[in-house]
């Protein structure tokens, strides 16, 4: 028998920790692969945690509500020998879970360290140090990269085609024949890094400036964990960007019109509901294709242009948070793709079912703030995106109109637009560029068109 190390899972990007909800079995119970182990919450998402070999668990390590770095180890299952990692296979790549030493028991007076912040300079395939910054690796994998010089920053940044995003040996082994014919990308692993002595550094700001002084006549609400996360995440962006916010407005009513027109056949025949929200992400996404530094990342001094258009749209959840679903691959959605996918992470939000993978990797953020009935608003980046566009309220006003024939004043449907954006790489002559692009956009849209 040996014992295998089931390490805390790595739910996205610049996620550094999640909070154990709950354990669904304990020392002594059996499990079986793909059985639930426990419950996991980060500030994007809850996921369930299964086990992905059948064994006992011998030693939980953290208690319910403790928060717990990524690539931890969590708990201990006995499992048979067949079942230890360490054969030369590359399928052998099995997230979650790590032998302490191959073919041997782990002293079980030792104790679960989590990974360290700043990463080895060199990779070790034995024992916790298997996972950097939340990242599994095979010992296969892992071996290949130190006999190759390959450092663990340097082994964070290679993409991987694995599930979940695992590196495999054939990906490792074409990284390394890149790398000797100079056509590989190094990177630092900077951004990781400061994200990690951000976070931590920021937490301070939600310290309260005088402990128990309170004056007047006042109620004390503690902040729950998704509240306190926010916060922590929103401090951390105004850290890390300096924000700037452009306005525009655009007269919608086409749109408008056309909507209100085609709506019912839209549901009979998609079995979909058509909302405002498809509509502008058709406009945003043909805007990002003109303007592709929109769609990036900043890690150190290089800016990372994402080729990938995923699309994330904040979405109010039923306790007042939001959250922040992507629909991958957005350019490749027409109307209706886009719609289904807007309906279907919006209901999995609202009801505690998004996935891990729902959360992860968005390139661009949407916010409707105009469901809550606001004008307009100055929204705070979602890192590492560079930018945020909000969308507010749809009014009807008394405004000017251009024609043939002269100046006149009608009633349209109007709206304004806003972005935020990280005056790092995204000047101000580029954010508004493209803000009046999107307007010109919607204002553009043909009303005879067909879905």
């Amino acid at each position: 028998m040996a014992i295998i190390n089931m390490t805390m899972p790595k739910m996205g990007e610049s996620i550094m920790e999640a909070t154990i909800l709950r354990w669904h079995k304990k020392p002594g119970d059996a499990v079986k692969a793909d059985e639930t182990v426990l419950e996991i919450a980060t500030d994007k998402v809850d996921s369930e945690v299964p086990s992905i070999v059948n064994g006992k668990i011998t030693e939980v390590l953290f208690n319910e509500n403790d928060v717990v770095p990524v690539g931890a180890v969590i708990a201990k299952i006995e499992v048979s020998d067949d079942q230890v990692l360490g054969g030369g296979d590359e399928d052998d790549d099995v997230p979650f879970l790590l032998p302490d030493e191959e073919g041997a028991s782990v002293d079980e007076s030792s104790e679960a360290a989590p990974v360290a912040e700043t990463p080895d300079p060199a990779v070790q395939p034995e024992g916790d140090k298997a996972v950097s910054a939340g990242r599994f690796y095979s010992p296969l994998v892992l071996t290949i990269a130190r006999n190759e010089g390959i450092g663990m920053a340097e082994l964070e940044q290679l993409p991987g085609s694995g599930m979940d995003g695992r590196v495999t040996k054939k990906d490792i082994l074409q990284y390394v024949a890149a790398k000797r014919s100079g056509d590989a990308p190094v990177s630092s692993g900077t951004n990781a890094s400061l994200n990690t002595a951000e976070e931590k550094a920021d937490r301070s700001v939600l310290a309260p400036a005088h402990e128990g002084d309170y004056a007047g006549n006042v109620e004390i609400i503690e902040m729950d964990r998704m509240r306190r996360l926010i916060a922590e995440h929103m401090v951390a962006s105004k850290h890390t960007s300096p924000h700037v916010t452009s306005f525009s407005e655009a007269d919608v009513t086409n749109l408008v019109k056309w909507r209100e027109k085609v709506k019912k056949d839209f549901e009979a025949k998609e079995g979909e509901k058509l909302t405002f929200t498809p509509l502008f992400m058709e406009a945003i996404i043909r805007c990002i294709k003109k303007f592709p530094l929109i769609n990036s990342s900043v890690d150190g001094t290089k800016i990372i242009v994402k080729k990938d258009i995923n699309l994330g749209m904040a979405t109010a959840l039923p306790g007042g948070s939001l959250i922040v679903p992507v629909i991958r691959n957005a350019e490749m959605l027409n109307l209706v793709g886009l719609t289904r996918k807007v309906n279907q992470l919006a209901h999995a939000a609202r009801n505690g079912k998004l996935q891990p993978e729902d959360v992860r990797d968005g390139t661009f953020t949407v916010t409707n703030v105009g469901t809550f009935g606001s004008l307009t608003g100055t929204p705070i980046i979602n890192q590492p995106q560079v930018a945020i566009l909000a969308v507010g309220a749809i009014k009807k006003r008394p405004v000017v109109v251009e024609t043939r024939e002269g100046d006149s004043i009608a009633i349209r449907h109007m709206m304004y637009l806003s972005m935020s954006y990280d005056h790092r790489i995204v000047d101000g002559s580029l954010g508004s560029t493209f803000l009046t692009a999107v307007a010109q956009e919607l204002e553009q849209f043909d009303p005879a068109r067909q879905f």
